[in-house]
């Protein structure tokens, strides 16, 4: 039989990769395709030759689209694998010639008619978009097939959308899931049978929110309106911060590091040599980048609460929070209150409808903007200047004891729940700081970050009979996500036994932490992992860094290897675990 062949040039743990599979399966199953998924890095005529039967068309996709120039035999198309994720239908209708689909099925008068297979569509999101993303649409499309089901998810992370859902999807679907710790526009699934949550939820329970999605029931209209779900989506401060942290974040990437190079061209003072690179580099790292993070936070966390009404006053909130010096703790209170400000505008404004059109660019925009304002400028601006400035002569003048303990707390938490609420609180928290000129904090929170995955990695390979198959063969790529500052990679190591991993990781973080802070250590980016540290002046006091990491790594692996029970006792798979039912 005519097949495909699609070959992927990248490990199996791959979050990209492993998408892009499971949507080609999706769309060879929906579209009668005979498909093979292959993961092999070596030269594809080497793959192609050892197929038993020789394939009609070949697909050949990796990290970015690959050139080859052998002739394999068959008609072959290259792409990268996010656009294979993205578009798959389109990829696959470019390589398969008409004879490559299997014959359709003839339907006989005589016999009943099979079901029809039903079809999901889902979104998945979370603030940083790097893992949680990734693991969330993996494990609903797992569920999907393991159910019998047809699924497509679109992947909201941090380089935008792919996989995206079309109208024709939407309309056909049986259920749509929005997985999700940032806001998504549900608007567009208005009139089917919609499930919110979190993106943990859909990683521990992918099956169950199935089956719940599909058991909702449509309102007698088929509005948008749908029964609630007993599952409650993640509502609240909670999302409204998420959403907007999830749009400073790449702000105070940019700045950080536009800073940390200033500072390696051209000195501490690099900014008072006007004109010179350094200087220039100033500019766009601290007044330009840092100086919008704020108002960004600001706004989107205010376009979450209540759509776009609540951007300009958020906005304009969080920009007057950096004139009059409050700072991040004031850009918090700002987008809070301009986006319940706007929510109840909206809702309590009523005007004719010949003049309905004036309330979203005239009305709402001037009445929530003057009021959010004045309230920064005379009622909330003065008294969280007097915190910020309070708590930032307390964090600059900390003592050895005293940085030490919260160096301890902060580094526990990033290890409590690797990527979830505790987590993203501690990161954002140092974040912030970073505005005020505060470096200390984001230092021990991306060390501690770092520990969890590091820890599982090597504990896999030093008492390897305590650990599955999977997870030995996962460990290599989950040193390299701690490395990166991904703390979500130890999550399957903590699924799948949590009362043991958890704690461990927690010791081990808790200690980074703590000597981090304790050893003087300051941080100018939020992100990058060990890999910032190419970067000269991103971090002072390296080798001292590199040693609490070092220390609670070997704290956390020491400890997991006491703790953890044989895997034939253990009984532990985090694959399945965490992104099966």
């Amino acid at each position: 039989m005519n097949s495909i062949l699609v070959i992927l040039q990248s490990s199996e743990k791959s979050p990209v990769a492993r998408l892009a599979a499971a949507a080609v399966e999706s769309e060879a199953a929906q579209n009668e395709l005979n498909v093979t998924v292959v993961f092999d890095e070596r030269d594809p005529a080497e793959v192609f030759a050892e197929q038993s039967e020789r394939p009609s068309a070949v697909v050949l996709a990796a990290p970015y689209s690959p050139e080859i120039s052998t002739d394999l035999g068959a008609p072959l198309t290259t792409v990268s694998l996010a656009n294979l994720a993205r578009e798959t239908a389109q990829v696959l209708r470019k390589a398969a010639p008409s004879h490559a689909r299997t014959a359709a099925p003839v339907k006989d008068a005589t016999t009943a008619q099979v079901p029809a297979k039903k079809f999901l569509v889902g979104v998945t999101s979370c603030p940083t978009g790097i893992a949680h993303t990734f693991m969330a649409a993996e494990a609903l499309l797992r569920a999907a097939k393991e159910l019998g089901y047809e699924m497509k998810v679109e992947t909201r992370g941090s380089v935008g959308a792919k996989n995206e859902l079309t109208e024709d999807e939407i309309a056909r679907a049986d259920a749509v899931i929005v997985a999700a710790d940032a806001n998504v526009e549900t608007a567009r699934f208005a009139g089917k049978r919609l499930l919110e949550t979190g993106t943990k939820a859909a990683i521990k329970d992918s099956v169950g929110l199935i089956k719940e999605a599909l058991a909702l029931e449509y309102s007698a209209s088929q509005s948008s309106s749908v029964k609630t779900p007993a599952r409650k989506p993640r509502k609240g401060a909670y999302k409204h911060l998420m959403t907007g942290v999830s749009h400073m974040l790449p702000l105070v990437v940019a700045g950080g590091l536009s800073i940390a190079l200033a500072f390696a061209i051209g000195g501490v003072y690099a900014g008072d040599d006007e004109g010179s690179l350094g200087w220039a580099l100033m500019q766009i790292g601290g007044s330009s980048a840092f100086a919008l993070f704020i108002p960004i936070l600001a706004g989107y966390i205010a376009f979450s609460i209540a759509d776009r009404p609540g951007l300009t006053p958020g906005l304009v909130g969080g920009m007057l929070a950096v004139q009059v010096g409050s700072g991040f703790l004031g850009g918090l209170a700002a987008g809070f209150f301009a986006g319940y400000l706007a929510l109840w505008l909206n809702k309590s404004i009523k005007l004719p409808e010949s003049l309905e059109g004036l309330k979203p660019v005239l009305i709402l925009p001037l009445l929530s903007s003057l009021i959010v304002g004045l309230s920064m400028i005379y009622v909330i601006g003065p008294p969280v200047k007097v915190i910020l400035e309070t708590m930032s002569t307390w964090l600059g003048g900390m003592q050895q004891g005293s940085a030490l303990t919260m160096g301890l707390i902060l580094g526990g938490m990033m290890a409590f729940d690797m990527g979830g609420p505790v987590n993203k609180a501690a990161y954002t928290f140092s974040i912030g700081l970073l505005s005020a000129e505060i470096y200390g904090p984001m230092a021990a929170v991306m060390a501690a970050g770092m520990v969890p995955p590091m820890a599982c990695a090597l504990a896999a390979n030093i008492v390897r009979d305590r650990f599955s198959k999977e997870e030995r063969e996962a460990s290599k790529a989950t040193g390299l996500l701690g490395l990166s500052f991904i703390t979500e990679g130890a999550i399957p190591y903590a699924a799948a036994d949590p009362l043991r991993v958890i704690p461990c990781m927690v010791l081990g973080a808790a200690v980074t932490g703590g000597l981090s802070m304790y050893l003087g250590c300051q941080l100018m980016v939020p992100h990058g992992g060990i890999f910032v540290l190419v970067i000269p002046n991103a971090i002072n006091h390296v080798a001292a860094y590199l040693g609490a990491i070092v220390a609670g790594t070997a704290v956390s692996t020491l400890a997991l290897c006491i703790a953890k029970r044989p895997a034939r006792v253990a009984n532990t798979d985090p694959v399945s675990k965490a992104t099966a039912a």
